[in-house]
Formats: structure tokens, C-alpha cells, sequence
């Protein structure tokens, strides 16, 4: 007779990114080395400005955010980037005030005001983002989620962007352009990502309760999670059957958004845990990723793998 054990765990899959240690910041990325420069000059030029003095003016702009808006590129930790965010919008703040001090001629004024909003928009984003953006760069590597916060950072400044040149005037030039964004593979509920070893004759149910995709590890005794016997995607609300399990195995899933096929893992809103039972050898056993009343199976977070 077959014997079925119905776990479901004690809690939902919405947690930050696994616990990771912290790492040390790069070289290069820290506060010290990013200084925020000074503008060319602390009291504005006398107005209105007519378009090639203001284009002057927005030439010394971009060579204040020059710095700060390069070392986005050259992160290497998740601490690097949040930092070099916090000094990108430092610097954004900094020259948001020196145009608001100008004045310039009534053909300027309104991409001139639109700048102003959209730098504002931008250092906003960064400051507010910088939290969560560090931990979506510790599940799917700082130099991918420097990229999207690079492309987010021209998509607030875009409309203002467009503008300027519409009036033949340049802005933005020391921006990085890490191009567009790359296409998401999202695999089908079900599909097995990895299958290696000896087969058994041991089956897993499992069904996904939560409203995110999950990758769920089937591993076997005394190897890493990074090593899984069998690897299979579940999409939300989705469930799917494995079969041909061999020996006594662990479990650990893993959650988020933005499937990296290459490298098996969520690139954000990441989460890493494991059952902290071992499932016996050739059994059929059934899981719920889904918090219930009466749920036996504890679960544990672990770093990201």
C-alpha cells in the first residue's frame, strides 16, 4: 500500500532574498570614492539663458553626474550598487537644485521645468529602491540588476530626454545604456530543469499554493541544493508529479519573478528555504506550498543557491 503524507509548510513563500553573509563592497563603490563633484559653479548664471548658454549649463550637468552614473557600471556587490544608488541620487538632488536657480527664456521654460521633475523623479526612485534592489541583486547578481536599474533610470528621464532634443539641446550624455532589457523564458508548469543519477521508484506530488513561480530541488543526501537530483518548475497556483526518485532526499524551493534560464534562478523578490524533514526513500509523498491550519512540515531559510 502506498503511503501518502500530506505536508503543507508553516509559511508563505513572500521572505527576502535568503540570508546570505554580507559581502565586502567592492573597490571603487564606496561613498569615499564616489563623492558627489561640485557644480562648475555655485551661483547661477544670470538669466534668462537663451538656448546655447543653457546648453553650456547642461554640459556641466552632465559632467557632475558623470561619476556617479559610471560607477553603476562597475559594481560587483549587492552592498556596492545600493550604495552607488544613494550617490547617483545624492548627485541627481544636487544639480536638480542648481536648475532650479536658473532662469531661462520662455521657448526653454517648459523642457527646463520637465527636467526639473524628472531628476527629482529619478533621485526619488533611487533612494526608495536602493533596499530592495540590494536584495534582488543578492539572488540575481549585482551586474543584472545594476542593468535594470540603469534602464529605469533613462525611462524617468525619457520624457525630459526628448524634449531637450526637440529644442536641439543634448542632455544625458555620461548616462550608461545597458541597451533593452533581455527576453524572459518562462518554463511551462511541470518542466523538469534538471534529472541526473540513478532512477527509483520514489514519487512527490507537489502543489503550489502561492501566487509565485517556484523551483522546487529534489536533493539527495549530503549534496548542496546547487546539486539537485531532480529540478522542476511550478507555476503559481500550479502542481506537478515526480517520479523516479532515487534514496532519501531533502527538499528546497526557491521563489521570485524573472526566470534566469541560463543559470536556473529568480533574478528578483527572491526567496531560498527547505524542509527541515528528510523524505524517506522510495515512499510517494505529497507537499503543499501553501500555509493551512494544521500544517506539519517546519520550514528553514537558506542562503540563495
Amino acid at each position: 500500500m502506498k503511503r501518502w503524507l500530506a505536508l503543507c509548510i508553516g509559511v508563505c513563500l513572500v521572505a527576502g532574498c535568503g540570508g546570505k553573509p554580507e559581502a565586502a563592497p567592492s573597490p571603487g563603490t564606496s561613498a569615499s570614492n564616489s563623492a558627489v563633484p561640485a557644480p562648475a559653479s555655485s551661483v547661477p548664471t544670470a538669466g534668462p539663458l537663451d538656448a546655447a548658454a543653457y546648453q553650456a549649463e547642461l554640459t556641466r550637468i552632465d559632467q557632475v553626474l558623470a561619476g556617479p552614473a559610471r560607477a553603476l557600471t562597475r559594481v560587483r556587490t549587492a552592498e556596492g550598487l545600493s550604495e552607488a544608488m544613494s550617490t547617483l541620487a545624492v548627485s541627481l538632488n544636487t544639480v536638480g537644485i542648481r536648475l532650479a536657480a536658473l532662469t531661462v527664456t520662455s521657448r526653454l521654460s517648459g523642457a527646463h521645468a520637465l527636467l526639473q521633475e524628472r531628476i527629482g523623479v529619478a533621485a526619488t526612485r533611487l533612494t526608495s529602491s536602493a533596499q530592495k534592489t540590494e536584495e534582488d541583486a543578492r539572488c540575481g547578481g549585482a551586474a543584472h540588476t545594476s542593468q535594470k536599474v540603469q534602464r529605469q533610470l533613462r525611462t524617468d528621464l525619457d520624457a525630459a530626454l526628448v524634449q531637450l532634443q526637440r529644442l536641439r539641446l543634448t542632455f544625458g550624455k555620461t548616462l550608461p545604456d545597458p541597451g533593452p532589457a533581455p527576453e524572459q523564458t518562462r518554463p511551462d508548469n511541470g518542466d523538469v530543469l534538471v534529472r541526473r543519477g540513478a532512477n527509483g521508484i520514489g514519487r512527490l506530488k507537489i502543489t503550489n499554493g502561492t501566487s509565485k513561480d517556484v523551483a522546487i530541488s529534489i536533493v539527495g543526501g549530503g549534496q548542496p541544493p546547487g546539486s539537485p537530483q531532480v529540478m522542476v518548475y511550478l507555476r503559481a497556483t500550479g502542481s506537478a508529479t515526480v517520479n523516479r526518485i532515487s534514496g532519501a532526499y531533502r527538499l528546497y524551493f526557491k521563489s521570485g519573478t524573472d526566470w534566469d534560464a541560463d543559470h536556473r534562478r529568480f533574478l528578483a523578490d527572491c526567496t531560498f528555504k527547505k524542509f527541515d524533514q528528510t523524505f524517506g526513500k522510495n515512499q510517494a509523498w505529497q507537499v503543499n506550498l501553501q500555509p493551512r491550519p494544521g500544517g506539519n512540515a517546519d520550514t528553514t531559510e537558506v542562503e540563495a543557491y
